[in-house]
């Protein structure tokens, strides 16, 4: 992971020197924009492997870079605000963001969440497709479908859910705590761990309406599996 090439998004300049140094310590590669459009360009041109994404920037906010980014691809994004309400951190994870780090913040988290960023990122690429069932899971495509016959029917997920749907298809039969599945797909404060519910009752309904019935079933006390041992 080290040599990754870290795009830094932040109009502060001493916060921004922060953070370059630590990165450049830990032996990864930075590239600095102070603005939104600038951010994409940089990442147009040289597609960084993470991006420390800054919600105040001037000439498209964080979220729109955010947004954008989405469009283009997967890169992994982590927020980095002074926005520290729930609403505000909901809005990051619902458009894609993998982590949210609120200032002021220490810079030895910052480079611990890029590290562990990174390996979610990359063990879930060591992997092409995964099949469960009728449910197929194709990592690199970030797509998930189930399979009627000869059709691949796609399931309509949100990046939150086809990140839960991924990991946890990994392990069919393993009782998932809510706080695993937070840590591994949702990586956000613990006053969060209700949206794990949310996530999984939206999964349980789509792929309902696709004819998979029977999933995500709820463990007490514990949190979810993905289907039943035989």
């Amino acid at each position: 992971m080290e040599n990754s090439l870290i795009l830094i998004v932040e109009d502060e300049p001493e916060i921004a020197q922060i953070l370059d140094a630590y990165l450049v310590r830990e032996g990864y590669r930075t590239v600095r924009a102070a603005d939104g459009e600038t951010a994409l360009q940089h990442h147009a041109l040289l597609s960084p492997d993470l991006v420390l994404l800054d919600v105040g920037i001037p000439r498209l906010d964080g979220f729109g870079v955010l947004a954008r980014l989405r469009q283009a691809g997967n890169t992994p994004v982590i927020m980095v605000t002074a926005l520290a309400e729930d609403i505000d951190r909901l809005s990051g994870l619902r458009l894609g963001a993998d982590d949210y780090v609120v200032k002021p913040f220490n810079p030895q988290e910052v480079v611990a969440r890029v590290k562990a960023v990174l390996r979610r990122a990359r063990g879930g690429a060591q992997e092409s497709v995964r099949r469960f069932g009728d449910i197929e899971v194709d990592f690199q495509a970030h797509a998930a479908f189930v399979l009627q016959g000869d059709s691949r029917r796609p399931i309509p997920l949100t990046l939150s859910e086809f990140r839960i749907l991924a990991y946890m298809i990994r392990r069919p039969t393993h009782a998932f705590d809510r706080a695993d599945i937070l840590d591994a797909c949702l990586p956000e404060s613990d006053a969060l761990a209700r949206t794990v519910d949310t996530h999984i009752s939206n999964l349980r309904r789509k792929l309902e309406e696709l004819g998979q019935t029977g999933l995500f079933s709820a463990i007490r006390g514990i949190g979810y599996r993905l289907s039943e041992p035989k």
